[in-house]
């Protein structure tokens, strides 16, 4: 990949010397910044920008490595055959006209694929911006030239962007607002070769890089991806654009229907390590301020002191703080003694600390200074959030001292800015070179400071699962022959046994076809009972009024038992079970993942399963870790804990079934789903009372 980004010689195929297409804009971009050879290649021109220009690939003399092609999309393949023969090792095809516009394109995309497979050459597009690299200048892309009159301001954030006018327009608005620093951007479009994975890999390896960020909208391989993101320190962004629902109304399961949203990818991102952005400017503010503080661990620092000019941005501050996880510090007397110098006798200091009384009687630097080596130096301070405004009224910061003050004490610095369009400009200029996140919003730099925080947590020294000794053992068990010999949906007691099977704790229940039955169960069991109507093509019973829950007599037996058998009409059979009896209903499951394949799905379950969706997903098979931190991500997780006198879950068998249920998918690829709701948490340990598994239909051969 190196002679993509550093290149000795560049072969621009299809310059042009008018001035407003995009081979010119190309060559013009090369001659601005690039200190390599520029080759111009068009059959019509002798020169084009003062370079000399040459017939054909072939003519191009040493050294090249990398072909900038911007042609017609059906001269591409030849082009490309061209570049191979000339063994230029790789070709940028900034080109449009392939996949992304139907049948036709994606002949010609398919064929240039071919031709570079069979060649060993490697392409970077088509549809794409290219790569622009702030740190030595290099603009190998058609994106404007006043992208130079807004000023290439280097950085430590590398961008990847699947978008190709996003690429280009995004890069001009952060550099001309002063918004952030940038290190590299790549524009990979259509992705014929070249992919997220392949520039990741090399953005891992990049000394210029701190933080990586990414627009996508497809992944080439999420596993790799997973791969690449948890095994690097370098902090990861994403943001995944088409998260579209595909066939919800037709899943059999509840796992199957809450997995037909963007939800799997968004799980699997958190069990790499990755951040998840949800805009184009949140994913740049999550990338400046993990490339301004990569080596903040996650974890549970969330003190912050807030020092403010205005009392009213304090209070702000202070009540989104709270919906992000973060909370205010708890001063020691020895700060709020330090802070009380610079205030006035009658006002004494709090967090958020309302500077404007100390501004007035000592002045804005002083009292700034104060207030930031006083509250860096207190143990009780994570992190500090400064307010400020320039321009319009006499309040002067020195940022270099609050950066330096900030830094010898180990703690992030993030600041809000207000004020005149000019001075605030400047300001955040500056408080990027000094390496302090600025915002514009106070929302914004808080939504940042819980995200540092906050971020998903992985364990990069366990090592990953593999097809393990359990899952061995599982595809041996005799019991589990019917899931290599039946088809479709299986019934509820033969998914339970099954799952029992696997050892997955479930509910006693038995199987009975008459009265005479049930009242043995019931005698087996004791009340309170629960009987369900079993029939052949029914999925869920509630719905079908196939369920009497609270059977606490023989009568109530006979009339729930006589009552079903009326319902079903002579068909299936009836399931008595103990009733079990817990306050916290959850959903689990396994979905086979048309991108990712194995997955499992953890979630608050019962009635309310689909209807608020509190659900999470991760990519099988897990570790109990990954079960773990799937758990901690809920939104009911405070319910797991004990929340006003619920049984605490025992997380770890919860993580444990989660773990088996992903075993028992990757042993057995005929199951598509797997949906246990509800399993209820009984005395703290969960229990699956409903059960559905549903396998591949077979096809019939011949």
């Amino acid at each position: 990949m190196k002679f993509f980004f550093n290149p000795r010689g560049i072969a621009v195929v299809g310059a042009t010397a008018s001035k407003e297409k995009g081979g010119n804009i190309i060559v013009s971009n090369l001659k601005k910044g690039y200190s390599g050879r520029v080759y111009p290649v068009n059959p019509r021109y002798k020169e084009i920008e003062g370079f000399a220009c040459y017939p054909s690939v072939s003519d191009v003399p040493d050294p090249v490595d990398l072909a900038i092609v911007f042609v017609a999309a059906h001269m591409v393949p030849k082009m490309i055959e061209d570049c191979a023969k000339r063994n230029i090792p790789g070709v940028m095809i900034q080109s449009a006209g392939f996949s992304e516009t139907g049948t036709k394109g994606d002949v010609l995309q398919q064929k240039a694929k071919q031709i570079a497979e069979k060649t060993g050459i490697r392409l970077w597009g088509p549809n794409c911006m290219g790569l622009v690299d702030a740190s030595r200048r290099y603009v190998f892309s058609t994106v404007t030239p006043a992208i130079w009159d807004t000023g290439l301001f280097p950085g430590n954030v590398s961008l990847i962007a699947q978008s190709g006018m996003l690429a280009g327009a995004f890069l001009i608005d952060l550099m001309s607002h002063g918004t952030m620093g940038i290190s590299k951007v790549c524009s990979i479009g259509n992705k014929m070769d070249v992919d997220e994975n392949d520039l990741l890999a090399y953005l891992i390896d990049d000394p210029d890089t701190a933080a990586i960020g990414l627009y996508l909208e497809s992944f080439t391989d999420c596993r790799r991806f997973m791969a690449l993101s948890r095994g690097t320190n370098k902090p990861i962004v994403i943001l995944n654009g088409g998260k579209t629902a595909r066939g919800a109304a037709a899943a059999l399961s509840h796992t199957a229907s809450l997995s037909a949203s963007g939800v799997i990818v968004s799980g699997a991102m958190a069990q790499a390590g990755i951040v998840e952005a949800n805009d184009f400017y949140q994913l740049a503010d999550y990338c400046k301020t993990l490339g301004m503080y990569p080596n903040i661990p996650p974890g549970n620092k969330n003190r912050v002191a807030v020092l403010t000019y205005t009392g009213a941005a304090g209070i702000v501050s202070a009540d989104i703080m709270d919906r992000h996880g973060l909370v205010l510090s708890e001063f020691r007397a020895a700060t709020l003694n330090e802070l009380q110098t610079v205030f006035p006798e009658w006002m004494p200091p709090s967090n958020p600390v309302d500077m404007w009384p100390g501004i007035i009687l000592n002045g804005s630097k002083k009292v700034y200074g104060k207030a930031m080596e006083a509250v860096c130096a207190d143990p009780g301070v994570d992190a500090v959030f400064i307010h400020c405004f320039a321009g319009g009224f006499s309040l002067e910061t020195d940022l270099e001292m609050m950066a330096r003050t900030a830094g010898k004490a180990g703690k992030p610095l993030f600041c809000w800015i207000s004020g005149e369009r000019e001075r605030v400009y400047q300001f955040q200029v500056s408080a990027q070179q000094h390496g302090i996140p600025v915002f514009r919003e106070v929302m914004r730099a808080v939504e940042c400071m819980g995200m540092l925080f906050n971020r998903p947590l992985v364990n990069e020294t366990e090592e990953r699962p593999r097809v393990s000794q359990e899952i061995c053992r599982l595809a041996a068990d005799a019991r589990l022959n019917l899931l290599t010999s039946e088809k479709g949906a299986l019934d509820e007691y033969v998914s339970k046994q099954l799952l029992g099977a696997c050892g997955i704790p479930v509910v006693e229940e038995k199987q009975v076809f008459s009265l005479d039955e049930a009242r043995q169960a019931a005698t087996q069991f004791g009340y309170p009972l629960v009987a369900k109507g079993i029939v052949p093509g029914i999925a869920h019973k509630t719905e079908s009024n196939l369920v009497r829950l609270g059977i606490t007599s023989d009568h109530a037996l006979e009339t729930a038992v006589t009552s079903l058998f009326q319902t079903m009409e002579g068909r299936g059979s009836i399931l008595i079970q103990k009733q079990v009896q817990g306050k916290i209903e959850l959903v689990a499951g396994f979905v086979r993942d048309d991108r990712l394949g194995p997955c499992v799905m953890c979630g608050l379950g019962g009635v309310f399963a689909e209807a608020l969706n509190d659900t999470v997903f991760g990519v099988a098979p897990l570790t109990l870790t990954d079960a773990l931190h799937m758990i901690d991500r809920l939104q009911c997780r405070n319910m797991l804990d004990g929340y006003r006198g619920f049984d605490p879950v025992d997380k770890n068998t919860l993580g444990s079934t989660l773990v088996t249920l992903g075993n028992v998918g990757c042993a057995f690829p005929d199951i598509q789903e797997i949906d246990i709701n509800p399993l209820i948490i009984h005395k703290g340990v969960p229990v699956a009372v409903d059960g559905l598994v549903v396998l591949a239909q077979k096809v019939e051969s011949g």
